[in-house]
């Protein structure tokens, strides 16, 4: 693991802190990050880092590779290294472990005060910002097609709890359609068809309107979401795709009129007081 960790120190020494939400400071002693600051990025604690760039320890786990690529901005190519040096395979290019592009990470933190993530093209969440994971709920940890909300919301009646029940039909549509435009786009790959396959199996909702050949990708929507304190939230759904149309950054705006702007202002209190608990349990714990 000696080259893991070289290769770990040498791709932080490049970023600076304030690229990825750090204060700058000329007190600074490393020339790029610490390492309790790409700790805190990939979720780990500062010890189990320290072991990993020290070469010592367990091997990391898949996701911890995944978490570490995304917290040190590394490119698709320096990311499929660093499993190559981790002894693990290289995820699923559509998975939830999938690269997310360092150009989409920096628009995502540039949007601290609204909700947003990072999804896959069949609604797998790949990073979402702390009021994304207030306003939605924590992210599920599924493998494979059943990491996709798309999966989930045929699948899974806990997954449109979130959703007002008069929005149901019509998010089921634009699911539909949308995953349409995903067959076509990825030449019916052999995910597209086996969750479409799954799918038209296990719910007869999705195969009545997956026979409608209805198309469209989407791109915005305005949805009334549930959240459990605050209520039906009226939001607008705005989404930027990539490139190739695999991955895509969703955001969340209040439209003018009503009171959906300071749901959001107390969304943002909830949120802060969520990760508080969130600490204070792990201290707890440890």
């Amino acid at each position: 693991m000696a080259a893991f960790g070289e290769f770990l120190r040498s791709r932080r020494d490049r970023i600076r802190p304030g690229e990825v939400g750090f204060p700058e400071s000329a007190r600074r002693r490393v020339p790029g990050l610490r390492r309790d600051e790409v700790a805190v990025l990939a979720g780990a604690s500062v010890d189990y880092y320290n072991q990993l760039e020290q070469g010592r320890g367990a091997q990391p786990s898949e996701q911890m590779v995944a978490a570490l690529a995304r917290a040190l901005r590394l490119t698709e190519d320096e990311r499929a290294h660093l499993y190559h040096l981790a002894g693990r395979p290289l995820p699923p290019r559509h998975g939830p472990s999938a690269h997310v592009h360092p150009g989409m990470l920096d628009l995502l933190e540039r949007l601290p005060t609204t909700p947003a993530a990072v999804i896959t093209d069949l609604h797998a969440t790949l990073v979402q910002n702390r009021l994304a994971a207030a306003l939605l709920g924590p992210v599920p940890r599924k493998k494979g097609v059943e990491a996709g909300f798309v999966y989930r919301w045929f699948t899974d009646p806990e997954a449109r709890l979130r959703y007002h029940p008069d929005e149901h039909d019509h998010q089921s549509r634009v699911f539909v359609a949308d995953l349409r435009a995903v067959s076509a786009r990825r030449g019916g790959d052999a995910e597209v068809r086996g969750l479409i396959r799954r799918l038209v199996s296990m719910s007869s909702e999705f195969a009545d309107l997956w026979a409608h050949q209805e198309v469209a990708v989407r791109r915005a929507d305005r949805k009334r979401l549930m959240h459990p304190d605050l209520g039906a939230i009226e939001l607008d759904c705005l989404s930027l795709l990539s490139e190739d149309g695999s991955q895509r950054l969703l955001w969340f705006t209040a439209p003018v009129g009503g009171d959906s702007a300071e749901k959001l202002k107390l969304l943002a209190v909830l949120g802060s007081q969520d990760v508080g608990a969130a600490k204070q349990s792990g201290s707890a714990l440890r």
